[in-house]
């Protein structure tokens, strides 16, 4: 029978394009069509444990049986959907966050923390005020997650960054990768956090002993900006 499966978000930029018709056996069931996929694009077994399955425009489970015709859409976690990327402004609790995304498969759990030190240049710091584009800074995070998952073939994945006013010694990100092995955890870090301070659209404002001024940011990827120079602020 034939099926029209449809992909969004990162799904759509692993198979290269939108929808395409899906010939499957008789009693074929939604997980059938991970199946298909997971043999057909080696990169998204990273991403099959947090991919949902829709039936005709409803959430499906993947023993559901499918129908000659029907629309089965494969859908990526949405902006915080996951409960694993998100924006705060109160006190980030890393203990929590890291229980969260343990799994009997990992064999290594990597924790980075931005945290706010008490100088910049030689000038003391008394404390830092972050804001963002809240809407677009979740979809970039939801973003570089998926992406980690796939580059990097790591497990579960948390971001939280926190906004307003933050103290010396509070932590402003916090970054939690799971993975099999920790080579591919320590670089997946690193490249979350070096990636995330040159395109999430989140700044910094640094407050003084003898004033305050935003933190210069590192320039955005060229391809993001044509001509402008300047992006988001670092940590």
């Amino acid at each position: 029978m034939q099926v029209r499966v449809l992909f969004f978000g990162v799904l759509k930029d692993i198979a290269g394009r939108s929808s395409e018709e899906l010939m499957l056996p008789e009693h074929a069931t939604a997980a059938s069509v991970l199946d298909h996929y997971e043999q057909q694009f080696s990169s998204l077994k990273g991403l099959l444990s947090s991919i949902a399955i829709s039936i005709n425009h409803q959430y499906a489970q993947p023993e559901d049986r499918l129908k000659a015709n029907d629309e089965v859409g494969l859908l990526p976690p949405v902006s915080g959907g996951s409960g694993l990327i998100s924006i705060v402004r109160e006190k980030i609790d890393t203990q929590s966050v890291l229980e969260k995304i343990k799994r009997p498969e990992d064999g290594a759990v990597v924790v980075f923390e931005g945290i706010v030190r008490n100088h910049t240049r030689d000038r003391r710091t008394l404390f830092l005020e972050y804001e963002a584009y809240e809407e677009m800074a979740l979809k970039q995070l939801e973003g570089l997650a998926a992406q980690a998952k796939l580059q990097f073939q790591v497990g579960e994945i948390a971001i939280t960054h926190r906004l307003g006013r933050l103290e010396i010694s509070e932590t402003s990100v916090l970054i939690v990768v799971a993975a099999a092995h920790r080579a591919a955890a320590f670089d997946a870090c690193r490249w979350l956090i070096d990636t995330l301070k040159r395109t999430v659209p989140i700044w910094k404002k640094e407050h003084f002993e003898d004033g305050a001024v935003w933190a210069d940011g590192e320039p955005f990827p060229e391809q993001l900006t044509g001509t402008f120079s300047r992006g988001p602020a670092s940590n």
